[in-house]
């Protein structure tokens, strides 16, 4: 019997095969139809001595379907058939084209009918093909043109005036009759009462039709409210491959929701902690992010719909799941509806993080001023006709009025407090009744039958919000571990308290919320437990939300973290602008020593005779000011008469240096607002000190100019680069930034900086004022155009202006070249480091991996782990895609391999499965190696897991909830948590499998804990990750091991010239530049409440590091309670804005010393006693 094979990658291909099957006539040769995946189960199948065979490859993708087309080529030659391969994509294909056996006439003809497609053009393809190649004379049409892209039907309510929707899906769909889920989803969205078109298309990058219409010109004449879509993304990277631009779509003004289509059946979905799968994700959500794309939840699965094996392979379609169907048209219709509503019955709640949950401490948002923030949204919300009512103008009363409503260290409700919003316990008892079964039981097993006890008085449930006309400022609640300090022993996955979800469901049915605002980086819903990607009704931050549209201002700086509320709260980030930045300058001791060094330089060449008297003031002042102790200095032999001194000096002068020179945060930002004057210059100088793209650095061109080295760690010479750099700049700025520059520097280096800083730097950073408009266009129903993210000051000046919607990055491309270049002197410098510590090479490390530097970076810390490793990856040329990887041989690394412990975020794992995948298979591949175990120390080992995690559906290391709660005694009660939090093996074979004590194992002989920074935007005391996740892993190592392991810092600000410092080290720069320095404390002071959180919230950090770490030294809290607490203008200035912020600060302190953590002189400790007494009396 003659045989037609029919292999394809496309699984719409085998429904349309499928289809034209049934409908073959009478004596046609017999088709097989298999998927490429399953053509090796073919290969020892017999061909029958009479047979003759066609086989037909149509395959869609790369170079590796070159590979497999040339592999199903082999198998028909045996079989003795006569083979044709096709491309998937409408365009013709040379190198398939070469390996068939078909003239090349009848081969673009047969193409023709595929490329045309639809159920006709592929019986007449069959028909073809058996009359050409085998002689039948069954007879066949033309090839028949099928429409690329139109209306497939159209639903028309009732109401001319109702929200219309157009819904997007594959051409490939319509012609396989694959369209069954589009069915019900457009019938979801009628039955909410919508007029819903659903339309067609090739691609979204087809060309024009003949009306000279592309698909987003057809889909703009259906003139929609909202686009659901089911096809990739539209837009492509510039030229420079820094920018996307999200083509047509964009201009059609109306949000964009991705409505999830998963390749997986809905029952694997729903069995995995992890949702979607690498592929999906890559596929379904990060690229379309990159067009400012909505990411909603998995509505349709593909299932097999049809196993008759006589046909050649199951049939499979895409069936839907009627929660997930309901959500999505449920988010269509709300987002449709605020281009309906007036602004004036608009509802908007606009929510304030405050994690940990203190009255001096509402409003969190990393680097933002989140009082003044609310208050110029709330006055631009007027302004464009919201009804906004009476509000404070003044941010500071704002809090006074918020943190007055309940008492955030306890659930008790107050007698006194003022409850402006409540909710009747039985509405929240209807609605805890909706959500599943899973749901119900988790909440109750943890905190009691609904509706727990916490803020419940009267039978109502009291939340902290105000109430300004029709919009809300709220506080979000605790999830609550400070209620349930137990869990956090034993629990990463808490579920969060009743009064939490009961928040959020009160926001959606009772208040009505048309949207909600969530002010700032970062709160705590889209890290609630559930599935890392593609959400369920058992996922907590669906649950919570619902479908109400989600506005989330969040820094530009952190494309990590705000991916993750994109993907887990269908988030619309508008990303803001950094603090504004400045240069640390010096201050106190250390102008005093710059002084001294000064003078010393002068009697070394006047009057050297003089020199040991000023060599023993300059060494008073580093005892006094414990600078000795940062360098780790002793006084030469001969004392101050040593000329053994001088080479000290040049040491001192180079620390000075870097101390003066740091960058540090001169403010907060504030929403809509960017720096002006000196903040302006100063940020302007911070950014151009890298290069940008191709645009030198503004420092090294200076230097260049005026005769000097741009790398000398002189710090004489730095000086005059920044005071010539500055008097440019101010001058600049005295004339408005002219475009053209200055002329006196045209035709130079520097000018062609300056005309860059001039002409697109500043402009961009004006445009910060886009801003609040993007949250008032997001309001309006608008679409808000999507942006890179990243550190501008890390040579991503790109990622402005601000007020976008930012994206990240293809998970497939991690690592980039670029950051394994950085990677490689990453690991370099900490091998260097540690031969200097230890005079041998080190064996084991431990290393802290983050989604969100690994989003900024390209991938520097997976890359300093391979290169530790000795091995290095491969790249697709065309794609850049990460392909594979090698071992570099031992005699080009020229030292041993080093053994590596990875301990990777939730949200890497959530964003980077083929990060994780890739780092296990480097090290089996170190593992099998024929080497001897001096060069390479992972030969032999039973277990190659060297990645470890937080459980799946959880997050964090558990540290910040302990040291909050303070139920805990010392180094064994943090390694309990920390294990118990990190405990779980990431590896190829098993994704998220309790290792606790594998984990236990590889820390114990670990030697050295390591994490990396990418950018000076922040530091190691402005934020709680890296005292978790760092100072954790330190704690445990210490525990375990019984020692304390070296702990290293990498620095890699300078892609240039990335440096690893001990962990010591950089607490002391970061305490002495930015913590203690009076030009930060000044710039707190001018944020009022927000100010003073950050300085109560450094305080908190420094405590941290202390009890994990042990980095933070005795003259460190000292000067922070001389700083922070004795001074009396700092002290008003906590009495007059934030009192709660000090008395935590005294508490902290007090803590610090009853644990041993700071031996404080019983002055100090009076003084902190004293001050809590009269935070009290100022309360009262």
């Amino acid at each position: 019997m003659d045989t037609i094979y029919y292999f394809t990658n496309a699984d719409t291909e085998v429904i349309t095969m499928r289809s034209v099957w049934e409908g073959l006539p009478e004596g046609f040769p017999d088709l097989i139809v298999r998927r490429t995946s399953e053509y090796s189960s073919l290969v020892n199948e017999a061909a029958g001595a009479d047979s003759r065979a066609i086989v037909v490859a149509r395959l869609l993708g790369g170079e590796d379907t070159q590979f497999i087309a040339k592999e199903i080529g082999l198998w028909a030659k045996a079989r003795g058939g006569a083979f044709i391969a096709f491309p998937g994509e409408a365009t013709f294909d040379e190198e398939l084209a070469s390996l068939s056996e078909i003239p090349g006439g009848s081969y673009k003809y047969a193409l023709e009918y595929l490329i045309k497609g639809g159920l006709e053009n592929f019986s007449n393809f069959l028909l073809f093909l058996a009359d050409t190649l085998f002689g039948y004379g069954f007879g066949f049409e033309e090839p028949k043109i099928v429409p690329n892209s139109g209306v497939y039907f159209s639903h028309v309510g009732t109401d001319p005036l109702a929200p219309k929707a157009v819904v997007v899906f594959y051409r490939a769909h319509l012609i396989s009759s694959n369209t069954r889920f589009i069915h019900d989803l457009v019938d979801k969205m009628v039955l909410l009462g919508m007029s819903v078109d659903a339309y067609f298309c090739y691609s979204l990058r087809s060309s024009p039709n003949d009306q000279g219409l592309t698909p987003a010109g057809e889909i703009q004449r259906l003139n929609p409210d909202v686009i659901v879509t089911t096809v990739l993304a539209s837009g492509s990277f510039d030229d420079e491959e820094l920018t996307w631009d999200a083509g047509e779509m964009s201009k059609i003004g109306v949000p964009i929701l991705q409505a999830l289509v998963s390749t997986n059946t809905q029952a694997s979905w729903a069995e995995s902690d992890f949702g979607l799968g690498p592929m999906d994700i890559a596929m379904s959500v990060a690229i379309p992010e990159f067009d400012g794309r909505i990411i909603s939840v998995p509505f349709s699965f593909k299932e097999v719909v049809d196993d008759d094996l006589h046909f050649g392979t199951s049939i499979s379609a895409y069936r839907t799941s009627d929660l997930g169907t309901s959500s999505v048209a449920g988010q269509a219709f709300r987002l449709a509806r605020l281009r309906h509503k007036s602004n004036s019955e608009k509802k908007v709640a606009i929510v304030l993080s405050a994690y940990p949950t203190r009255r001096s401490r509402l409003g969190n948002a990393v680097g933002l001023d989140t009082p003044q923030s609310a208050v110029d949204l709330l006055t631009e919300l007027r302004r464009v006709g919201y009804q906004t009512g009476e509000f404070p103008t003044d941010p500071v009363l704002l809090m006074e009025l918020l943190g007055e409503l309940v008492d955030y260290d306890s659930t008790e409700v107050l007698p006194q407090g003022r409850y402006e919003v409540t909710w009747p316990v039985e509405e929240y008892l209807k609605e805890f009744s909706k959500m599943s079964l899973k749901v119900r039981e988790a909440i109750t097993n943890s905190w009691g039958e609904a509706p727990g006890e916490a803020f419940i008085a009267q039978e109502k449930i009291h939340f902290p919000a105000l109430e300004f006309g029709n919009i809300m400022v709220a506080i979000q609640p605790s999830r609550g571990f400070g209620e349930n300090p137990i869990a956090i022993y034993h629990s990463a996955e808490l579920v969060p308290m009743h009064h939490y979800m009961a928040f959020y469901r009160f926001l959606d049915v009772e208040f009505q919320a048309d949207a909600v605002v969530h002010l700032g980086k970062h709160g705590t819903l889209e890290w609630l437990p559930g599935k890392s990607v593609g959400l369920s009704a058992d996922c907590y931050p669906q649950v919570a939300l619902g479908d109400v549209p989600f506005i989330y201002p969040f820094v530009v700086n952190d494309p990590g973290e705000g991916t993750q509320a994109k993907r887990r709260t269908h988030g619309t980030i508008i990303d803001h602008m950094v603090p504004p930045l400045t240069r640390a300058g010096s201050y106190g001791s250390t102008t005093q020593l710059e002084d001294l060094l000064d003078e010393h330089q002068k009697l070394t060449a006047l009057d050297p005779s003089k020199l040991p008297r000023i060599r023993e003031q300059i060494w008073r002042l580093l005892e006094e000011n414990r600078i000795d102790q940062d360098l780790n200095l002793n006084l030469p032999t001969d004392g101050f008469s040593d000329p053994d001194f001088d080479s000290m000096v040049s040491h001192i002068d180079g620390y000075l240096c870097e101390l003066k020179d740091a960058i540090i945060r001169g403010g907060l930002h504030i929403l809509g607002r960017p720096p002006e004057g000196d903040l302006l210059i100063d940020t302007v100088s911070a950014i151009t000190r890298v290069s940008q793209g191709n645009v030198p650095s503004l420092r090294d061109s200076m230097a260049r100019s005026i005769g000097l080295d741009p790398g000398s760690p002189s710090l004489r010479d730095t000086d005059l680069v920044d005071h010539a750099t500055l008097e440019v700049l101010r001058e600049l700025s005295e004339r408005n930034w002219p475009i053209d520059g200055l002329e006196q520097l045209n035709g130079s280096e520097l000018g062609e900086v300056i005309s860059w800083i001039c002409s697109s730097l500043v402009p961009r950073i004006e445009q910060t004022t886009n801003e609040i408009g993007s949250i008032i266009n997001a309001l309006a129903g608008g679409f808000v155009e999507p942006g890179p993210s990243g550190a501008p000051s890390r040579g991503m000046a790109h990622v402005l202006p601000t007020g976008r919607n930012f994206y990240s990055i293809d998970p497939r491309a991690i690592p980039s070249r670029l950051s394994y270049e950085v990677g490689t002197k990453l690991a370099d410098s900490l091998v260097k480091r540690f031969v200097e510590d230890k005079g041998r090479y080190p064996k084991s490390v431990g290393v802290v991996i983050w989604g969100t530097a690994a989003m900024r970076t390209g991938g520097d810390d997976i890359s300093q782990v391979l290169a530790l490793l000795g091995v290095r990856p491969t790249w697709d040329q065309d794609s850049s895609r990460v392909t594979g990887l090698e071992a570099i041989s031992p005699e080009e690394l020229g030292r041993p391999r080093v053994d590596v412990t990875c301990r990777i975020s939730g949200f890497f794992r959530d964003a980077f499965p083929q990060a994780i995948k890739l780092l296990d298979e480097a090290f089996e591949l170190v593992a099998q190696l024929d080497e001897m175990v001096e060069v390479n120390p992972l030969v032999g080992s039973l277990s190659t897991a060297r990645v470890f995690g937080p459980p799946p559906r959880a997050y964090g290391s558990g540290l910040l909830p302990l040291l909050i709660s303070k139920d805990w005694r010392g180094d064994e009660d943090l390694t309990e948590v920390y294990l118990n939090w990190s405990g779980f093996s990431y590896t190829r074979n098993g994704f998220g499998i309790p290792a606790r004590d594998e984990l236990s194992k590889r820390l114990k002989e670990t030697e050295v804990a390591s994490k990396n920074q990418d950018n000076r935007e922040h530091d190691i005391f402005d934020s709680d990750d890296y005292m978790q996740d760092h100072g954790g892993m330190i704690a445990a190592i210490r525990t375990l091991s019984e020692k304390d392991p070296l702990a290293y810092f990498g620095d890699s600000s300078s892609v240039e010239n990335p440096r690893v410092r001990s962990l010591e080290e950089e607490a002391a720069r970061v305490f002495r530049s930015r913590v203690v320095n009076p030009k930060w404390i000044s710039a707190m002071m001018r944020h009022g409440y927000k100010g003073a959180f950050e300085m109560a919230a450094t305080a908190d950090y420094l405590f941290g590091y202390q009890a994990t770490a042990r980095v933070v030294k005795d003259w460190m809290f000292d000067t922070l309670t001389k700083s922070y607490v004795a001074d009396e203008q700092v002290s008003e200035f906590f009495r007059l804005n934030n009192p709660d912020a000090l008395a935590s600060i005294c508490e902290r302190l007090i803590e610090a010393s009853s644990r041993g953590l700071w031996r404080a002189a019983d002055v100090d400790l009076q003084l902190l006693r004293q001050k809590l007494m009269e935070v009290e009396g100022w309360k009262e």
